[in-house]
């Protein structure tokens, strides 16, 4: 008897456990925004907030599709100023990003090389200056080849901010 009312109680015990658990899970994704990419029913969200942070899909020198895709480093200033507008639409900064991931495409003009000198260029116009001196965690990487034909970069942040409710109200969610 004394046995059965031990798994009783355990049982009870798990059950609880589990229950705050989900009470937990239902919890974060209350907080869970998804940013819709402007203009667009591509099958992504531009970015997702979580709690504090954002996060941003991938981005391109849109230009690329439009006209003759320029060299690396155009292309980062581009890319890195879709990513700033896209930031201060959440009122944020580039001095708020803490996480980047770089994907650079071979460079024909490079011999099929990514051109990480070209990149630098374009970053530190961005990040490390007197303006903006924070500089987020960050890979680079070459990959064989971007989803838009001519695109040299792309490139994804992770942004937190500690004014996060100023942005949701933004969201009017």
């Amino acid at each position: 008897m004394e046995a059965t009312l031990l798994r009783k109680r355990m049982a009870i015990a798990m059950l609880a456990a589990l229950m705050s658990g989900a009470g937990a899970i239902a919890a974060a994704q209350n907080t869970v925004t998804r940013i819709p990419l402007p203009n667009s029913n591509f099958p992504i969200s531009e970015g997702v907030w979580v709690g504090e942070t954002l996060y941003l899909s991938g981005m391109l020198d849109s230009s690329v599709a439009k006209s003759t895709p320029g060299d690396t480093e155009t292309q980062t200033v581009h890319t890195l100023d879709a990513i700033k507008k896209a930031l201060e639409e959440q009122h944020l900064s580039m001095g708020d990003v803490v996480l980047m991931h770089v994907y650079l495409a071979g460079d024909p003009a490079q011999g099929g090389k990514m051109d990480f000198a070209g990149f630098m260029k374009g970053y530190t116009q961005y990040f490390g200056t007197n303006d903006q001196p924070n500089k987020p965690a960050r890979s680079a990487m070459q990959v064989a080849a971007l989803a838009l034909p001519g695109a040299l970069v792309e490139i994804e942040v992770t942004a937190v901010s500690g004014h996060r409710n100023q942005a949701r109200a933004h969201l009017g969610k």
